[in-house]
C-alpha cells in the first residue's frame, strides 16, 4: 500500500463526513470506499469514526439508499477483504444506538462469513472490547430477531464441533474472590487478594507446556447492569484500576440483587448463554462461599460437566473439612488462599506444576505489601499462606517419581 496515496484518500473522507452530508457527499464516500484496494480500505475504516460514517449516509424516501449501499458495500462485499480487528469495530459500530431490522441482518452476515479459528478470534475481539456493548449484549440483546439469534448461535455450535479451542474460559465472581469487599473481614476492604492474577494467568496459560491464548478471563457478577451500561463500565474500569487490563463482564440484575438462590439463578443464566456463545471452550469457575457462588458452581458441573472442568470457592465463611471432602469429589474445590487454590488447580489438571510456582512467588510478593490493622491479623494471614506454600512445594514435578 502507498501510504501516501492512501493519507490523501483518508483526508478526503473525512472532509466528505464534515458536517452536514449531502446526497453529492455521500456519493463520494461510497465510490472512495468502493475505490479502494483491500489494504487501503482496511486504513480508512481503522482511522475514520465508523459510528459517524454509518449514520452519515443515509436511506431516502425519495432518491439513493445510500445507507443501504455503504452496509451491502461493506458487511457484504467487501467483508471477505476486512481484518478481523476492522471486521470487529464495524460490528461494535452496527452496536451502537437503535439496532434496527436491517443492522441485526448484516451483524449476522459479518459473522456467518467467518469459520474456525477466524470465528473464535473474532468473536473474542469483541467480547474483549472493554465496555458493555461486548459479544453477549450483541447477541441477547442487540439482536431482536430470534430467528437471527438462532442462526448465529447455530453457526456457532458447528464451527465449535468442527475446530474446538482446546482451552478454558475463566470465569470469576469479584466481590470476596478477586477482592475483600462483602463478607470477608480478614483483610482490609477492597484489598487484592494475594495470588489471585497469577492464579487467573495461569488458569488462562492452561497446563500445557505451549501457553494458550491469553486474555479468556470473564467475570460473572451480581451487581445489577442497568440500561446504559453504567454499572458494569465503572466495574471493569475498576477491575482495570486494580491491574485486570482486559475484562469482560457479565452482569446480574436488580432482582436478582438479594438472595443467594437469586443470584445464584441469575449467574447460571449468564453462563448459559456465555456457553452457547462459545461452545468450543471449556470452562472454570472461581467464585467464593459467602454469595450463592457454591449453589452456582455446582449446577454448572451438575449441567454440563463436559464442558466445567472445575470449580473453585474462596472460603469466606470457615466451611468444616469434611463438607469441604464432600464438595472435593463434586470438582468443587474450596480453598483459603490463592497458592491452595493453585494446588487444587494443578490436582484437577487446569494449571502447571511451574505455574503453581509462579502463582506462589505472586502470592507472597503480594502478602507482604499489605498493610494490615494489627499484627495478629497479618501473623495469621501469613501461618495460613505458609501452610499452603508447603502443600505446593510437596507437589510432584514432571520426571520425578
Amino acid at each position: 500500500m502507498d501510504l501516501s496515496i492512501a493519507t490523501t484518500k483518508l483526508q478526503a473522507l473525512r472532509k466528505d463526513m464534515t458536517g452536514h452530508t449531502d446526497r453529492d457527499d455521500e456519493r463520494r464516500i461510497l465510490d472512495l470506499l468502493r475505490g479502494a484496494t483491500g489494504e487501503e480500505l482496511n486504513f480508512l475504516l481503522s482511522n475514520v469514526d465508523l459510528v459517524r460514517l454509518l449514520s452519515d449516509l443515509d436511506d431516502r424516501l425519495v432518491g439513493p439508499d445510500h445507507h443501504t449501499e455503504l452496509l451491502d458495500l461493506l458487511c457484504t462485499h467487501r467483508a471477505p477483504e476486512l481484518s478481523l480487528p476492522v471486521r470487529a469495530s464495524l460490528t461494535t459500530a452496527l452496536q451502537k444506538g437503535a439496532t434496527h431490522a436491517q443492522a441485526e441482518r448484516r451483524l449476522r452476515d459479518l459473522f456467518l462469513g467467518l469459520k474456525g479459528r477466524e470465528l473464535t478470534a473474532f468473536k473474542n475481539l469483541l467480547d474483549a472490547g472493554g465496555e458493555y456493548h461486548d459479544l453477549p449484549h450483541l447477541v441477547f440483546d442487540d439482536v431482536d430477531d430470534p430467528a437471527l439469534r438462532a442462526e448465529l448461535l447455530a453457526h456457532f455450535q458447528r464451527e465449535a464441533e468442527a475446530v474446538p479451542s482446546g482451552e478454558n474460559k475463566v470465569l470469576s465472581d469479584i466481590d470476596d474472590t478477586f477482592f475483600a469487599n462483602w463478607v470477608d473481614k480478614r483483610y482490609p476492604s477492597k484489598t487484592v487478594y494475594p495470588g489471585v492474577l497469577a492464579f487467573y494467568e495461569e488458569l488462562d496459560r492452561g497446563p500445557g507446556i505451549i501457553p494458550g491464548r491469553s486474555g479468556d478471563l470473564t467475570f460473572v457478577s451480581a451487581r445489577p447492569q442497568d440500561p446504559l451500561g453504567l454499572i458494569e463500565n465503572a466495574t471493569l474500569e475498576s477491575l482495570r484500576e486494580r491491574g485486570v487490563p482486559l475484562a469482560v463482564m457479565l452482569s446480574g440484575s436488580f432482582f436478582h440483587l438479594l438472595g443467594n438462590t437469586r443470584i445464584a439463578q441469575k449467574k447460571f443464566e449468564n453462563f448459559e448463554q456465555y456457553s452457547r456463545l462459545f461452545p468450543e471452550y471449556g470452562f472454570v469457575f472461581v467464585g467464593d462461599s459467602g454469595q450463592g457462588d457454591v449453589e452456582f458452581g455446582a449446577r454448572m458441573r451438575a449441567t454440563q460437566p463436559q464442558a466445567v472442568r472445575a470449580v473453585f470457592i474462596h472460603d469466606v465463611v470457615a466451611t468444616p473439612e469434611a463438607k469441604r471432602d464432600e464438595w472435593r469429589a463434586q470438582h468443587v474445590y474450596f480453598f483459603d488462599t490463592y497458592v491452595g487454590a493453585a494446588v487444587e488447580a494443578f490436582h484437577a489438571g487446569v494449571v502447571s506444576r511451574d505455574g503453581v510456582d509462579r502463582i506462589a512467588t505472586a502470592a507472597v510478593e503480594s502478602l507482604a505489601a499489605i498493610t494490615f490493622p494489627t499484627p495478629a491479623q497479618r501473623q495469621t494471614r501469613e501461618a495460613e499462606l505458609a501452610r499452603d506454600l508447603a502443600r505446593a512445594r510437596a507437589l510432584p514435578r514432571a520426571g520425578s517419581v
